[in-house]
């Protein structure tokens, strides 16, 4: 399988430490806010990439963490503290707003047929793991207290920046993010490994720790929760575009510090879901969630459907249209499957081996999930009998997760229960042709034999919905 390697900007095969066995790591949510489809889209191709390792035959062991304390707004160790954010605007405690977004957002993954990682490990349960990290970069000369905090020094480094070819001299402090630089810092890519001497007089979360009262940066967190579970070496680390710098080079540099050699070869980044304006955002324009897609008549696996239609690689635009649009194609294929689920025929393995190997070709060459979207549309056009279809739809939905072929079985069941006679449903058919010839007044008229019959027809985004007058 070739993937794209941000390390080598390249595209590489993918290799494990243990051939068949993969120790996979991905950024979880801070639980401060709902989700937006936008942070969603990461783990629906996240979700992909398992499922697809598995596919081909790897043991996959996926682990995620929860930041439920100590990620400030600025990914550079300033701005407000998002947890503390979150508890005064809902007048409720830092762990209360964890819990309740932490099952928010495993709510939403649900719905998207998101798996659960095999490991979910909460910021807060691993509190002795980060103090023991600290001490030991303390103590091999990578780390350094000021001001009271504790502080990764990398100027220690051969070399820190590891995804772009970033100059020192051309970053200055702050200007990241409009702010003034922290001047305990000795260097300006240094980052916090342990606050003490918060600008928050009211931090709800503090542990003892021997630099005082505190508690850790953001960027340790994934490291330790990492190397708790999976080890001093990870075979491929997943995020989001945005958390490669300075995020993941902080990952990369602490962690390589405390272990001494290499410590991730693959990491794997998703570009952003973008709205017709620029980069999507919980503070700006309507908030996108999958509760308001939901109120909106929208299936959340059209949403997986839309963002699978597209290369993760590839900034992706969010708009309504682009949505109804999703939805449409998903209704047309899932109508399509429909019409395979009472056909009584066998499955030609031969057939089915080569549909198969072009869906794995597809994906093989860097997670091509557009193109193994095709490779459904090809199948459902294939000279195969109908048994052989439902098979391979069966297996790449395994990776796909769209449930065409569930959702198919009960859309026949509904029309079962409802016992909608033959003369009913060919004249629905007519009407549907007729609407696309746009030949109106006919579709009016066959409107009008379908309610004499007894029957009422309403158009929705899921489709033509016939119900008993």
């Amino acid at each position: 399988m070739l993937l794209y390697n941000s390390l080598s900007r390249q595209k590489d095969v993918f290799t494990t430490v243990e051939p068949g066995k993969v120790k996979m790591y991905t950024c979880g949510p801070t639980v401060y806010h709902f989700a937006h489809i936008g942070n969603l889209r990461t783990y629906i191709m996240e979700d992909v990439l398992d499922k697809y390792l598995r596919f081909i035959g790897n043991d996959v062991l996926r682990i995620m963490n929860i930041t439920d304390v100590g990620h400030l707004t600025s990914d550079g160790d300033t701005g407000d503290d998002k947890m503390l954010k979150g508890a005064k605007r809902e007048h409720k405690t830092v762990m209360e707003i964890a819990k309740f977004y932490t099952d928010a957002f495993f709510a939403d993954c649900k719905k998207l047929n998101i798996k659960t990682p095999e490991v979910v490990q909460p910021a807060t349960g691993c509190i002795a793991e980060f103090i023991d990290a600290v001490q030991k970069l303390l103590e091999k000369g990578y780390a350094y207290e000021a001001g009271g905090n504790v502080y990764f020094d990398t100027s220690k480094l051969e070399q820190y920046y590891r995804f772009l070819d970033f100059k020192e001299e051309d970053l200055e402090v702050g200007v990241r993010e409009g702010v003034e630089g922290d001047t305990n810092k000795r260097n300006k890519a240094d980052f916090v490994l342990w606050f003490t001497k918060s600008k928050f007089d009211d931090q709800e979360l503090k542990w003892e720790s021997p630099w005082g009262l505190g508690y850790p940066g953001w960027h340790i967190e994934c490291s330790c929760i990492s190397m708790k579970y999976a080890g001093d070496t990870l075979d491929l680390h997943c995020g989001g575009i945005d958390n490669m710098f300075p995020h993941h080079t902080n990952e990369i540099a602490q962690s390589e510090a405390l272990i001494g050699h290499e410590w991730c070869k693959h990491w794997f980044h998703v570009h952003h879901l973008n709205d017709e304006t620029g980069k999507m955002s919980k503070s700006k324009g309507e908030f996108l969630t999958v509760s308001l897609l939901e109120e909106k008549g929208y299936d959340p696996l059209a949403y997986r459907f839309f963002c699978l239609q597209s290369h993760y690689r590839k900034s992706l635009v969010f708009s309504w249209d682009n949505m109804k649009n999703a939805q449409t194609a998903y209704n047309k294929l899932v109508a399509k499957i429909r019409t395979l689920l009472n056909e009584k025929d066998a499955v030609d393995e031969a057939k089915k081996a080569e549909l198969l190997k072009a869906f794995t070709d597809a994906m093989d060459n860097d997670l091509n999930t557009a193109l193994g979207v095709t490779v459904l549309y090809d199948i459902l056009k294939a000279d195969t009998t109908a048994a052989t279809k439902l098979a391979c739809i069966a297996e790449l939905d395994k990776v796909l997760s769209l449930d065409l072929i569930g959702h198919a079985q009960a859309a026949a069941d509904d029309a079962d229960a409802q016992e909608i006679p033959a003369e009913v449903l060919a004249l629905v058919e007519q009407r549907k042709e007729a609407r696309k010839a746009k030949d109106f007044a006919k579709a009016d008229a066959l409107r009008d034999e379908i309610a004499a019959l007894g029957w009422q027809i309403r158009e929705t985004r899921q489709g033509t919905e016939i119900t008993k007058a």
